[in-house]
């Protein structure tokens, strides 16, 4: 087992305050390792950073064509979302296409991180309920899913027909039995697999033509969504949002709790994976940025990469105290 390695570092003027450690690495289509830090073989939850591993059984079994979803619901299927009206109000209209209602859902209500919404909720004097919560595409999708396959109400179970499809996908792509699972913050299962295997999976929706029609048909549909719609699998000024914008289908990426966060290149057949021990959001995202320079996704100098790989963290008076940097070996 190799130690975890330095991905970011906290400065506090000219002294280190901090290091964030982790694991990452780059996988192509075959499941070789191109370049790893830390050690590949790390078991991790991979929280939203799979998402679109997860939306795979409901566009591979024809049921997304089936029940009339577009590029829009399969990027929101993705999506850890920040509850806005751009979010919210496609999920309620996806719900009530399918004779379902936001009570179907079982992810949980959430007060949205979208400044906006949550400020209206609250003028209203209403509470947030599910089709805020940052999964709720996700779970349309699930439902959705579970019309076809039967089983019951209750989704989120293991042993529901929709959840041992999500594993049978997340274990074919992974090349893995899946090493058990927790309970994921929207209640759902995030099944365990290895940092490799997560960015095996990964690399494998980027070279999609090697996965079989429907499979690859499946996967080509949501890492196209992804890219056409970044503004829904996340939310403007975020991460996932931001640097996948600025990609223009160069890569799609994706956040998830605990500090992971994955990669999908289409044009070079990569796919990339990382976790920082932590948890700290901070330093995945400069991470994550300091890859995708090395690769050439996008130059350091882009604004979506430049405040990620060199982050300011200002005081409470808006003084620049600290900064989050990525390594500079990550970016090459």
């Amino acid at each position: 087992m190799t130690d975890a390695a330095i991905l970011a570092e906290l400065w506090r003027g000219d002294y280190l305050e901090g290091i964030h450690r982790g694991h990452a690495v780059i996988v192509d289509a075959s499941g070789a390792v191109v370049e790893a830090w830390g050690d590949p073989g790390t078991v991790i939850f991979p929280r939203s950073a799979i998402k679109m591993i997860q939306a795979l059984p409901l566009v591979e079994s024809g049921v997304a064509a089936r029940t009339g979803l577009g590029a829009e619901h399969l990027a929101l299927a993705c999506a850890s979302h920040v509850g806005g009206d751009i979010h919210t109000r496609r999920v309620a209209a996806w719900l009530s296409n399918v004779g379902l209602t936001e009570d179907d859902l079982r992810c949980g209500p959430q007060t949205p991180a979208d400044t906006p919404a949550r400020h209206r909720l609250r003028a209203e004097g209403r509470k947030p309920g599910q089709i805020q919560n940052n999964c709720s595409g996700k779970h349309a999708g699930f439902l959705t899913l579970g019309q076809a396959l039967g089983g019951g109400t209750e989704y989120i179970d293991t042993d529901h027909p929709v959840q041992r499809a999500v594993r049978a996908a997340i274990e074919e792509m992974t090349g893995a039995p899946c090493p058990g699972y927790g309970i994921d913050g929207c209640s759902a299962p995030n099944f365990r697999t290895s940092l490799q295997g997560f960015a095996h999976a990964l690399a494998r929706m980027a070279a999609p033509q090697a996965l079989g029609r429907a499979r690859g048909d499946a996967a080509r549909a949501l890492v196209d969504a992804m890219a056409a719609h970044p503004e829904l699998i996340d939310g403007a000024g975020k991460c996932s949002t931001e640097i996948t914008a600025a990609a223009a289908g160069k890569a799609v990426i994706k956040t998830g709790a605990e500090g992971v966060f994955g990669a999908i290149l289409p044009e070079r057949g990569l796919g990339i994976a990382l976790k920082v021990e932590d948890g700290a959001t901070r330093a995945s995202e400069a991470a994550i940025a300091a890859l995708l320079v090395r690769l050439q996704v996008l130059d350091a100098a882009h604004p979506a990469i430049a405040k990620r790989i060199d982050a300011p963290q200002a005081n409470r008076r808006g003084i620049v105290a600290a900064r989050v940097i990525a390594r500079p070996e990550l970016m090459g």
